[in-house]
């Protein structure tokens, strides 16, 4: 099948299944909160066209599989503007192949095109097990401020995407910071970590630093 979000097309080949249980979920779900009550995750009517934006991931198992592949459980498509998630709102991404625009999923609801993005970054490191995709104004107007490394500007969910985040992590401190905004994704940031404290403590402490910029500037 054909998905498309904005102007961006993927391939999905999407299975129905049932949810996860709460119990594999509670932590995943515990953070996503934190990082809806903080913006970081969300839906505005007067941004972003209406749709919900950012999503959360973790790695299903730190073991990487036989075929080279990190599946992850992450929030389904348009989840953005929900308080609160339940089961059915967590996908499983079995495969994702960037460079071709393709990926493999199971669960009760479809992945967005911005699971692309994070398994690019998975790929990376296999001891990434925690990935954060968030819109902040405030990081990603001053990212060059803050020493934030910044793609080019190409579309997210993308091959170009994704060659842009292993050329980031190759060409710049990347895997020190864990932290990096889309040029061509208005308000686009992704952090990653081996934790979910490292992914989503480096995006709150950079919005934090942020704030204190924009708060000089006023």
């Amino acid at each position: 099948m054909s998905t498309q979000e904005g102007v961006i097309k993927y391939q999905c080949d999407f299975t129905p299944a049932p949810p996860l249980s709460y119990e594999a979920l509670r932590e995943l779900n515990a953070w996503r909160r934190l990082m809806f009550i903080t913006h970081l995750i969300g839906q505005d009517p007067n941004r972003y066209g209406g749709y919900g934006y950012g999503n959360i991931s973790r790695r299903l198992d730190a073991a990487e599989g036989a075929d080279g592949q990190h599946p992850f459980i992450i929030t389904g498509s348009q989840t953005g503007g929900k308080p609160e998630l339940g089961p059915e709102d967590y996908v499983v991404v079995t495969a994702c192949y960037p460079d071709e625009n393709r990926l493999t999923a199971r669960g009760p609801i479809k992945p967005s095109s911005e699971s692309l993005t994070h398994g690019a970054v998975y790929a990376l490191d296999s001891r990434i097990l925690w990935v954060v995709h968030a819109h902040s104004p405030e990081i990603w107007h001053n990212a060059e401020k803050l020493g934030v490394p910044i793609t080019a500007n190409v579309p997210y969910g993308s091959p170009e995407m994704a060659a842009e985040v292993r050329r980031l992590f190759v060409e710049s401190d990347l895997p020190q910071k864990r932290i990096f905004a889309m040029a061509g994704h208005e308000d686009g940031v992704v952090t990653f970590g081996h934790t979910a404290e490292e992914a989503c403590f480096t995006m709150l402490s950079y919005l934090v630093r942020a704030l204190q910029i924009n708060e000089r500037n006023n």
